[in-house]
Order: structure tokens, then C-alpha cells, then sequence
């Protein structure tokens, strides 16, 4: 058995997409309402959100800075009132490369905003309902996008890798708690994908996906009923398996291959 029920079928589900102005949120965004969703979109820009609703008729557009806590209890309720929710994706996140040389705290809190904290207070704004839902009968699921970043410290994410390894714990943690209660729980975690945040990296970044190959990717693993999403395969396995080796070997190879 696949650790969460499979998702065959997107008609008639409802997704929230939080962090869907661009990138890998809006690419799932346009492949769920392709799929037959009802999806609702979410993120700071809303210029951006309108412009996907009037593309994407029957789509909501709802816009939401996940660092203020009242407003997203706001969000939710507003979703919430129309109907009970199949999917929940937290997509938002913040990056700016980092070294040592170039610590500036304002950053590193902004990262822990946005990255943690935003998708905490998600968290407890949604998990109620979906624990409701799963009593209904329904199979809601929650997902969240972390990185392959977080599996182990890397150069220049000093800000952004600690955020996506509390968010991998997170995710494993949610999911001991909230499979047993009927709630699917999965965990994304991508290499590099061509997004408004990559363009910041001044490094090779190799096998490079576009959004819309890290959207199918995804969407394919909540079908499949898998709790740990990570592409590209030829790219994320040599990362896994550097996460088994000591530390005396891991450091030099990531110094070698990175050049950093």
C-alpha cells in the first residue's frame, strides 16, 4: 500500500494553492484546473491572481501574506465557505543566497517568515478542517514544498537550507500525527527548477526543470499516493545519497563539486 491514498481523479476536488503567483505553485495551478479542479490560488501578488482567474474560469483568486497571522485565518475561513478542501499546498517561500561574508539577519528572519512560520500558521489554520473532512469520509491531503536543500547544509544557504530542513522534520512529524486520523501528508522536496528565486543563483545549476516538469512531477506523486516527492530522479539520488555519508567525506565532495 502507497503511503497516502492515491488521487486519480481531480474532478471536482478542491485545491488550495498558497504561493501560486509564479513558479512551481502557478504551474500546479494550471495543471490541476486542466485536470478538472476547483482551484483556489493564493499569494501576495494580486494583480498576478487576477490575471490567473480571468484565464482559468471557475478558479478563485484570494490574496494572502502568509507572514500575518490574522489574515491567514481570514483566507481560510473565506475558502472554507466554499466547501470542504481535498488538497492543501503550501508553495510559498523565500530565498536569497547566503554565505558567511554576506550575514544579514533581517534576511535570515524574513526566510523563517515565510518559509516556517508562514506555513505553521497555515498549519493551524487548516488542519482543523481537514481533520473534519477526514471524518466526513472525504481523503484530505496536505503537502508541503521544502527543497533539496534541507537534506544537508550546502554553500550559500546559510538562510534558506535550515528553513527547508525544519520543514522536512514538519512533514514527517504532520504525517506520524495526521495519517493515522485519515489526513494524507506529503512532502516535496525539488532540485533546481527555473523560477523567479533561481534566477538569483550565479552557479550551474544542473538538471534544471522548468515549473511546469516540477508541476507534473508532483502531480504524479499525489497520484501515486507517495509521501516523498523528488525530482529530478538522475539529480536527487546522488543528493541522497551523499545524505548517508559521513561528514569527513561529505564536506570535501560538496566543496568539489560545487567550486564554493
Amino acid at each position: 500500500m502507497p503511503p497516502n491514498p492515491p488521487i486519480p481523479d481531480w474532478r471536482g476536488k478542491r485545491v488550495w494553492l498558497i504561493g501560486a503567483s509564479s513558479g512551481i505553485g502557478r504551474a500546479l495551478a494550471v495543471l490541476l484546473h486542466a485536470r478538472g479542479a476547483q482551484v483556489c490560488v493564493s499569494a501576495r501578488q494580486q494583480d498576478l491572481l487576477d490575471a490567473f482567474g480571468r484565464e482559468h474560469p471557475g478558479s478563485q483568486a484570494l490574496a494572502l501574506d502568509v507572514t500575518d497571522a490574522q489574515a491567514v485565518t481570514s483566507a481560510t475561513q473565506q475558502i472554507l465557505a466554499g466547501g470542504a478542501l481535498d488538497l492543501v499546498c503550501y508553495c510559498a517561500g523565500h530565498y536569497r543566497p547566503m554565505s558567511v561574508e554576506t550575514l544579514d539577519l533581517a534576511e535570515l528572519l524574513q526566510h523563517q517568515r515565510v518559509n516556517v512560520t508562514g506555513a505553521l500558521q497555515v498549519l493551524c489554520a487548516v488542519v482543523p478542517a481537514l481533520l473534519q473532512a477526514a471524518d466526513a469520509g472525504r481523503a484530505p491531503h496536505l503537502s508541503l514544498i521544502a527543497s533539496v536543500a534541507g537534506w544537508r547544509g550546502l554553500p550559500q544557504s546559510l538562510a534558506y537550507g535550515p528553513t527547508k530542513a525544519a520543514l522536512i522534520n514538519l512533514a514527517e512529524s504532520l504525517y506520524l500525527d495526521l495519517h493515522p486520523k485519515g489526513v494524507g501528508v506529503s512532502l516535496i522536496n525539488p532540485g533546481f527548477v527555473d523560477t523567479p528565486l533561481t534566477a538569483q543563483n550565479q552557479f550551474s545549476m544542473p538538471a534544471l526543470l522548468t515549473p511546469e516538469q516540477a508541476a507534473q512531477a508532483i502531480v504524479r506523486g499525489w497520484e501515486q499516493g507517495k509521501f516523498e516527492l523528488h525530482f529530478p530522479k538522475r539529480f536527487t539520488a546522488v543528493l541522497k545519497l551523499m545524505r548517508c555519508l559521513p561528514y569527513r567525506w561529505y564536506f570535501p565532495l560538496v566543496h568539489r563539486f560545487t567550486g564554493l
